[in-house]
């Protein structure tokens, strides 16, 4: 995948690894357009960048949807990259908690069928491009689910999925599928989860836009290779793992 020169989506790009990715995309000679909820910490971020194009919206609001749909095949129709970025986790105790449906609606909303709505609203101005990608960003517990996230865990077992799918029914277009599959990150987002711990936005950056010019469609970042080999190797020990203390 050419990776200069591209005009590229990415939502949930005001803070952390969507913050980075638009930041390395950006110094690459693309034109990066980041959609967030939070208007001011948008422009913010977007006051921090260069050739970057900043469009307030909610990806899980049907409204906001059509109204950025409609604004970037009229306003970019050179779009070819889309970054399904943006995600809503709720640490829940399943034994204990009140509010853990009402807390699992939002995230599979954000987290899953949001990106659906999404990518078969803008696939058709995508598949019409010379060379396109879409890439879904999953993560680690998308192996092995952490009980104090297990609803968020879930929603990211179900993108996995969905991303291997549509992988093989794009196979004969010019879009290309990418899952980019974080482990623990340090970035407010992971604060509440010991965020600390984890690697540096910046470097998931690196790494996807790694993978990203050698096609590399599954992108386990840092130590997530090493955890998916366990995984694979002894699902049950991968479980323990994930649940450690932080």
């Amino acid at each position: 995948m050419k990776t200069s020169e591209n005009t590229i989506l990415i939502t949930g790009g005001s803070a952390g690894i969507g913050f980075e990715l638009a930041k390395k995309l950006s110094e690459q000679d693309n034109h990066v357009i980041i959609i967030g909820r939070n208007n001011d910490r948008l422009q913010k971020a977007a006051d921090q960048l260069k050739n970057v194009t900043a469009i307030n919206a909610d990806i899980s609001n049907a409204e906001d949807v059509e109204a950025l749909v409609t604004k970037l095949t009229t306003e970019f129709p050179e779009l070819n990259i889309v970054i399904n970025n943006a995600g809503a986790a709720n640490l829940n105790n399943l034994l204990t908690g009140t509010n853990t449906f009402e807390t699992a609606g939002e995230e599979m909303l954000t987290n899953y069928l949001s990106v659906i709505r999404l990518n078969e609203k803008l696939l058709p101005s995508l598949k019409n491009q010379s060379e396109a990608a879409i890439v879904n960003v999953s993560s680690v517990v998308a192996f092995a689910p952490s009980t104090r996230l297990a609803t968020y865990g879930a929603t990211k077992a179900a993108l996995h999925a969905y991303t291997r799918a549509l992988r093989l029914v794009l196979a004969e277009t010019r879009v290309k599928v990418f899952e980019l599959m974080p482990p623990l990150v340090d970035t407010e987002f992971s604060a509440e989860i010991g965020g600390k711990n984890g690697i540096p936005p910046s470097q998931v950056a690196d790494e996807f836009f790694a993978a990203l010019e050698t096609d590399t469609y599954e992108i386990r970042v840092g130590n997530t290779e090493d955890f998916y080999r366990l995984y694979l190797s002894n699902p049950d020990e991968a479980l323990r793992v994930i649940n450690l203390p932080r």
